[in-house]
Order: structure tokens, then C-alpha cells, then sequence
């Protein structure tokens, strides 16, 4: 089931198909452990039998990505000539975010989408989830094997097993307040 819902999770769409974005399946008692700390304590990483880490990969752009190219002209998915200019425009896409400080925010992006694909998965499969976004980043990224890794960022971290009760939804605001039709707040 596991490996079922990650894979889920990585069929999500990403800038330039460069998928940067990977997943941290953590279970032993010491990673659970060192989850617990980087939360400060929270119960969901001492509770839930796997918690998983959405790595955001914010260097990806400048790794070879031909993998992805060619698998997408292979199958028909690109042309040749966009399969070719693809790199050249990914490299550029992100050296012009690189240079305005916004390359971590749209790999946590990525990683994000992936996330909720995988929450929504693990929904429809009976589990239950619960994003977390209360945490020390750099005791995540220890705790995961990266804390030497600047181009590696953690976007959230997920508990992720049977529920233990039935929640009852809280609510969300009125429709009115919150969807709107071609400018805010109309």
C-alpha cells in the first residue's frame, strides 16, 4: 500500500517535468524519534506508523534530467524539437528564479503537489493524514540523512496510517468568502 501511494504521489505534474521533489519513508523507532524532537514534541510522529518527508529539490534544473527528456519523446509525449529545447528553457526558467531568491519556494511547490496527490490516495485508500507544518527544518533534514544539503529543502512532513477515531470535520468558511469569479474578492 505503501509503495502504491508514493508512487501516486510522483505521478504529480511538475515544473518542466523535472520532477525535484522525492519522498522520505520514515518507520524506525529513531527516526520516528528524531521527527518527534524536529516537531518539538508533537504526537503525530510518535503516534502514526510511518511519517513521510516531502523533499523539495531546489538544484534539480542543473542535474541531468535526460531520463525525463527521452522517456517523454519515446513515448510520444514531446516532439523532438520540444524534447530538445526543454533544457535549455528549464535552465533558464530557473537561473532567472535562482537569481530573484525564489528557486526554494517553487521546488517546495513541486513537492507540495505530490503531497496532496498523495494525501488524496491515501483518502480513497481508508488512511488517514495529517500535513505538518510545525517543525525545525534543520532537524528534519538531520533526521532524514541531508542536514549537509542546501539545495534540499523540506516542504512538509505527513503522518500517514489507519485513523484511530472518526473525526468530525470542522467546517471551512463560505464559498462566498473564499471563490470568486475573475478578480479577488467578487
Amino acid at each position: 500500500m505503501l509503495r502504491e501511494l508514493t508512487d501516486l504521489a510522483l505521478e504529480a505534474p511538475s515544473s518542466y517535468n523535472l520532477q525535484g521533489r522525492s519522498i522520505v519513508t520514515v518507520t524506525s523507532e529513531r527516526g520516528l524519534g528524531a521527527l518527534t524532537e524536529a516537531t518539538g514534541g508533537q504526537p503525530h510522529p510518535q503516534e502514526a506508523p510511518v511519517m513521510l518527508v516531502f523533499v523539495a529539490e531546489s538544484g534539480a534544473w542543473r542535474e541531468d534530467r535526460a531520463d525525463v527528456w527521452e522517456t517523454a519523446r519515446s513515448r510520444g509525449a514531446w516532439s523532438d524539437a520540444f524534447a530538445t529545447a526543454l533544457p535549455g528553457d528549464a535552465r533558464a526558467f530557473h537561473e532567472d528564479l535562482a537569481a530573484r531568491g525564489l528557486a526554494r519556494e517553487y521546488a517546495v511547490k513541486d513537492a507540495m503537489i505530490a503531497a496532496s496527490f498523495l494525501m488524496l490516495a491515501a483518502e480513497a485508500a481508508g488512511l488517514a493524514t495529517s500535513p505538518m507544518n510545525g517543525w525545525d527544518e534543520r532537524l528534519v533534514k538531520e533526521a532524514v540523512g541531508i542536514g549537509d544539503r542546501d539545495d534540499l529543502h523540506i516542504a512538509l512532513i505527513m503522518p500517514l496510517g489507519y485513523p484511530a477515531e472518526t473525526r468530525i470535520h470542522p467546517g471551512r468558511r463560505a464559498r462566498s468568502l473564499t471563490c470568486f469569479s475573475e478578480t479577488y474578492g467578487r
